[in-house]
């Protein structure tokens, strides 16, 4: 009797993941059955995204106070009560938007993406539909969101906006997802109404910044377990592109784009590959890639860093992602004071001399025809095709071959010939010796 009960149980239980499952698949089916025709402006935004090729992203907000990174709250298992304790500690005197967006010029960015609400539902700006925000809740008292973008503009640095879909603190964020269990709030809540006050926000975010580069949405995939949930991404989406029609709609859901979205990206990895961290593995679409990494250990602020990133591995993620015809999203995370840290300046300081030099290679290029190795990869542009020769040992490189015939090859300075061989089995390049320190060996090969 028991064993036939259990065997009952086993089949219930199948039967409703596969109910859920099915679900699920159709609830995606169902959201992308909408349609959207992106506008001449929209369209002229993408051609400029996908020219642009690097960016800085910043996670800045109150929980750099305790430095312990952007997800301290539900880390740390810290309730709405306990962690509304710190915007009244947040002050960031010396923050100067003037000298981020010149850092972010100098490294060779071309625009910028900011938080302007995270996971803890704080706004970084000054909403009219919370007083849960800068403005209202800390003795700082400035819209820093603001002061950004008019410097963006002074120097002609793009802004994205990140907004995220989860929020901890919302009361109306209901059920919860797979994070902030323990922020003890009420057992209950209007999910509706929570993505009203979502909506209201992003309509604030869209109409008092002047115009803007496009919203960054993250935190959608919180819910995952719930696949009945509806995002209303069509209305949201809609809003956004009706009020700035050339704003861009990326969103780091971890799953195939969605129409209404102008952007694909990834999270700690190249475009199609999937990553450790991050539990996804998709197809590369025809939108506009970007792939987002940290210089350090995380995205938010930490009072001690550890395993940073040196310059020519970074160097080296941003080539890859031109390789892959990507663009680079590079973190930083500003500290409660507003300033960001030492050895972050000096990495991107670093990463604009090389872009100085070699960003012809990587600006305004396609993925090129040579496939990303472990050596390194192309990128193309025109009649010409650069190999990016991060790290090779041997004086010979055998790549996949070429349609089309190289008329002539040589050093990306033009100082020195390169010998090569051209078949219909492939290319063999003889490189030249490499000089000590040089990132990335750089090969043009002139194509007739």
């Amino acid at each position: 009797m028991h064993a036939r009960c259990n065997r009952i149980v086993a089949w219930v239980v199948v039967l409703c993941m596969s109910a859920s499952s099915v679900w699920a698949v159709d609830r995606f089916a169902e959201a992308r059955k909408e349609t959207y025709t992106p506008t001449e402006a929209n369209l002229k935004a993408r051609a400029w995204f996908r020219e642009a090729r690097f960016g800085l992203f910043i996670h800045w907000g109150v929980y750099s106070v305790l430095g312990n990174g952007e997800w301290v709250m539900h880390k740390t298992k810290m309730t709405v009560e306990e962690y509304e304790k710190l915007p009244p500690q947040f002050n960031p005197t010396k923050f100067d938007p003037e000298a981020w967006v010149k850092l972010a010029k100098r490294a060779g960015m071309k625009y910028i993406t900011i938080t302007s609400k995270h996971h803890d539902g704080f706004a970084m700006y000054d909403s009219k539909v919370s007083d849960y925000d800068i403005v209202d809740r800390t003795p700082y008292g400035k819209d820093v969101l603001k002061m950004l973008a008019d410097a963006c503009r002074r120097h002609d640095i793009k802004l994205f906006f990140y907004y995220s879909h989860l929020d901890w603190h919302h009361p109306d964020y209901w059920p919860l997802g797979r994070t902030g269990g323990h922020s003890g709030r009420p057992e209950g809540g209007d999910w509706y109404r929570y993505l009203d006050y979502m909506d209201a926000q992003l309509a604030e975010l869209c109409t008092n910044y002047g115009s803007i580069a496009g919203i960054w949405f993250d935190g959608w995939w919180d819910r995952m377990k719930f696949p009945e949930t509806d995002w209303r991404l069509n209305k949201t989406y809609s809003m956004i592109h009706k009020l700035q029609p050339q704003a861009l709609i990326g969103n780091n859901h971890h799953v195939d784009p969605f129409p209404g979205e102008d952007i694909q990206t990834w999270e700690r990895g190249l475009p199609g590959h999937k990553t450790s961290g991050v539990e996804y593995e998709l197809e590369i679409s025809d939108l506009p890639s970007e792939t987002c990494d940290t210089i350090g250990r995380g995205w938010g602020y930490y009072a001690e860093e550890e395993n940073l990133k040196s310059p020519a591995k970074l160097v080296g993620i941003l080539v890859q992602a031109a390789c892959y015809d990507a663009n680079l999203l590079l973190n930083v995370g500003p500290g409660p004071d507003g300033t960001i840290r030492p050895e972050f300046t000096e990495r991107l300081k670093k990463i604009g001399d090389w872009t100085r030099k070699y960003g012809e290679t990587i600006y305004g290029t396609r993925g090129g025809p040579f496939p990303v190795r472990s050596w390194g990869g192309s990128t193309c542009k025109g009649d010409r095709v650069f190999v990016h020769v991060l790290t090779w040992e041997g004086s010979e490189l055998a790549l996949a071959p070429l349609d089309r015939k190289i008329r002539k090859a040589h050093t990306f300075d033009g100082s020195e010939p390169v010998k090569f061989k051209q078949c219909e089995l492939g290319v063999l390049l003889q490189l030249p010796e490499r000089a000590e320190g040089v990132i990335d060996q750089i090969i043009v090969l002139d194509l007739e």
